[in-house]
Order: C-alpha cells, then structure tokens, then sequence
C-alpha cells in the first residue's frame, strides 16, 4: 500500500517536471518568434531609411537574442554605497600609476588634442580611465544583438531602437567591421563608451585616416573624448571644482537655502564654506554650485561648469567626482 502511495507521489511529481519543461520550451520558442518578428520590423523600417537592403540583410543575419542582456538590464545592483568606497574602487593607486604611464606614453598627442579642443589632457585621461580601464574593458557583446534585444524587451523600446539605426549608421560608414562591432551588455562602444547616437554626434577622425576608429585608435579616442567635453561647453581655463568643510554645523548653516542655485565664491566663504584644509576659499570671480552626494555627514564639494558637463557624459555625481578626483592625482603625480 504504501509502496503504490510512494509511486503515484513520484509520478505526479515527474508529470508536473515535464509539464513544466514543455511549458518552458514552449514559452521560449515563442520569444524567439516575436524576436524574429521584431527583427523584421527592424528590417523594413531600416530599408525604409534608406539603408541598402543587401547591407541590411548582412548585418541582421548577425543579430540574435541576447537573454543575458535582458536580465542585466532588469538586475541593475540596487545596493547603495557611499562615495568613500566608490572612490576605493574606481580611483585605486594602481588606476592612477597607470594613468600617469599613460600620459607620458602619449604626450604629444594628449598636448596635441588637449591645444585643439581646449580640454586638459589630465580630464581625457580621467575618462578614459575611468571608462574602459585605457581600452582593456570595452565589452565583448554584439552591438546590434545588445540594442535589437533591449528595444524588444520593451522598457525603453524608443531609445534603443534609435540607437539601433545609429548603430546600422556607423557600420555602413565603415568606421568598424561588423565581426568587429561588440560593446557593453547596453550597447555603449569603444575605450570611451560612446553610445551609438554620441558616436554620430561626436567621434572624431582625428589622424585623418577616413574612420572614426574609438576602439583601438588612441589618437581618435582622445579626440572624440574632447570634443565631446568641449561641445558641452567645456571650460579649458577653469577646473572641475573642490572638495570643502564647513565652519561649524553645516545643518546649521546651510539650512534653507536652495542647494540647486549657484552662489559666487565669495558667497560660500560668508556662509561658511571653507577650502577641505580650512583656509578661505579663492577670490576669484567664479559661481559654484554645493553638492553633498552623501548628506551633510559624507563629503561635500563646490563644483563648476566644467563639473556639470562631466554630468552630461554620465548623470552620477560618483561618476563625475570619481573622474574629477582621478584628473586631480594626476596633476598631483600621485
């Protein structure tokens, strides 16, 4: 009796197994079918821009389903850490020696780049850094695979769909081989992470080959990093901002006060706002904006212009100091 319970117990539980399985199967073969679908829309729409079929037909026999990218893009890291040890990682000693080798190993192109577009060539670096480790991270995904899969997941379907096309755009330029086309799970491309629309806005050809080459050619890599920095209305005679502390309670003394609007330096020193090691703050002709990405308790800076186009590259304030921070050990060497 009990041997018979036992085996009824096993044969519901392997019919539900394979019930599940061929549910499974039955759920993905159904994806992949409306991503077919959705390729050929891709597909049409593209002829319908004017691309040339017979290219059209090439680069989208390339393009699969990357599931990957998809639970990436939904699995985001939620944990939230402090600016302190977001500096830890992204700005160690060995980033910043690596920095400072690369400055000397490109010296006349930097100064050369730097002269053109006005931008310090210790910032270039900084992004560079701080964007693709110097070229060693790029991202090894398809760039098309990348955007078809994220405009067909659907959560931000007008964004990638045009990056999509952008993207059909810089390879029908002849700017990169399509088995050479790979970039980050969200399609960001080459050692400065351009997006394929930054990409067609601002890469540069900068040695005058014919191709906007970011991906291994540093000459244009530094060009394109400036020209974005410059376009945004980058400052070359100015900094990024600094690093302060506060005589007495900054809860105290802040408190009311519309964090977002910029004051005068000398507007910050009478409220209390001093350089990091205490002295009074510069007197010059300059406004700031106060930014404390921790609260009163964490660090706080006075930024400039120049700092809220690093935010235009990327919206983090982390991000923005972390590149700020590196440019300044390397103006220190060290």
């Amino acid at each position: 009796m009990r041997q018979r319970w036992f085996y009824r117990v096993w044969l519901i539980a392997l019919l539900v197994q394979v019930f599940a399985v061929a549910a499974h199967d039955e759920v993905e073969q159904d994806i992949d079918t409306q991503f077919k679908s959705y390729v050929s829309e891709l597909r049409a729409e593209a002829i319908q821009q004017g691309f040339d079929d017979t290219f059209v037909d090439k680069a989208l026999a390339t393009v699969a389903l990357r599931k990957r990218v998809i639970s990436s893009d939904k699995n985001q890291p939620e944990r939230k850490i402090t600016l302190d040890t977001y500096l830890e990682t992204r700005v160690p000693d060995w980033k910043v020696k690596q920095a400072l080798d690369k400055m000397e190993e490109h010296a006349a192109l930097l100064d050369d780049v730097a002269q053109k577009y006005g931008v310090q060539k210790r910032f270039i670096v900084a992004l560079w850094g701080n964007e693709s480790n110097f070229g060693r991270i790029q991202g090894n995904i398809p760039v098309l695979s990348a955007l078809a899969t994220l405009a067909f997941e659907g959560r931000r379907e007008a964004l990638f769909r045009k990056q999509f096309f952008a993207a059909l755009q810089i390879l029908d330029e002849g700017h990169i081989a399509l088995e050479s086309f790979t970039g980050s799970w969200a399609g960001a491309m080459g050692q400065s992470q351009f997006i394929p629309s930054s990409f067609l806005t601002y890469a540069v050809d900068h040695d005058g080959d014919g191709r906007k080459d970011i991906w291994t050619n540093p000459a244009d890599v530094f060009a394109s990093i400036a020209n974005y920095l410059a376009s945004e209305g980058w400052n070359g005679q100015q900094t990024w901002g600094r690093q302060v502390s506060f005589v007495g309670d900054p809860l105290v003394k802040l408190s009311g006060l519309d964090k977002r609007a910029a004051k005068s330096l000398a507007e910050w020193q009478a409220l209390g706002v001093r350089r990091f090691n205490g002295a009074d703050l510069p007197e010059v002709a300059i406004n700031a904006n106060l930014i404390m990405p921790d609260g009163p308790a964490g660090r706080a800076y006075l930024v400039y212009n120049n700092f809220h186009t690093l935010m235009k590259w990327n919206r983090s304030s982390y991000f923005g100091i972390s590149v700020s921070y590196l440019s300044e050990r390397i103006q220190k060497g060290e």
